[in-house]
């Protein structure tokens, strides 16, 4: 039986063993995510967690999913599976509050510098306006990476289903527009990046290489894409805010 035959079935009857089919032949597409994921998380929690967390996000995408709609299947579910793995990491809440300060700390010293100077400081500019080594500053921006992108995907999250792309069916033309709008924001905060942040912004979340594969590519090391990454979305964050959208 094709994928498509199978498909058909399944929201035909709503058969179980056909929807045991399904979840079988995509459980690639969540070790595909949860092994992206690892990369920020594998010090907290374990592979087999996080392959958990992305089945569930599977088995609510294959029941959710819709098949008049014209997206891929695949596209979808990668968003839901990934939204449901950090909704599961939050409530580990294994994030210490030390690490949440350090990260606000820096976004306000970001935005204090960028209103004072009337661009993004550099890493040594930074350091200097909190009383930082250049050393200190890069190891800090490496440390609250992970912070980040959690606290960016919490802001963007609030707006939708898993992400800014994503509809829901008891969605109004209200919601939609909104959604639109904020896409239409995060695009021109990306936009407003230097070409190497918006470089490093494309290969992980279009391309979705590795931080390894990244440095690779950029003649850097892990940590460094890690540290212009952190950066990235501190920036991303300040802009959303000035636009209204109130980050965490």
């Amino acid at each position: 039986m094709t994928t498509k035959e199978l498909w058909e079935k399944y929201k035909k009857t709503d058969d179980k063993k056909t929807k045991e089919q399904l979840i079988i032949k995509y459980i690639p597409l969540v070790k595909i995510v949860a092994g992206r994921m690892y990369n920020f998380y594998g010090s907290k929690i374990d592979f087999e967690d996080l392959i958990g967390y992305g089945i569930l996000g599977l088995i609510d995408s294959i029941e959710r999913f819709d098949l008049t709609k014209n997206i891929k299947f695949e596209t979808y579910a990668q968003i839901r599976i990934k939204g449901t793995i950090i909704d599961n990491i939050r409530k580990l809440d294994w994030i210490p509050r030390s690490l949440r300060k350090k990260s606000k700390d820096v976004q306000n010293a970001m935005q204090e510098l960028e209103n004072k100077l009337g661009y993004s400081p550099t890493n040594e500019e930074l350091a200097k306006h909190m009383n930082m080594s250049v050393n200190e500053i890069e190891d800090l921006l490496s440390d609250i990476s992970t912070f980040n992108v959690i606290s960016l995907e919490d802001t963007l999250k609030g707006k939708s289903e898993g992400g800014i792309y994503v509809r829901s069916k008891e969605e109004g033309p209200e919601d939609i527009i909104e959604k639109k709008e904020i896409k239409e924001i995060l695009v021109r905060a990306i936009e407003k990046l230097p070409d190497k942040e918006q470089l490093v912004i494309s290969l992980y979340y279009y391309d979705e290489l590795t931080y390894k594969e990244i440095g690779h590519i950029l003649e850097l090391s892990e940590s460094r894409i890690s540290q212009i990454h952190s950066k990235s979305i501190l920036k991303i964050k300040n802009f959303l805010f000035k636009e209204g959208i109130k980050a965490n």
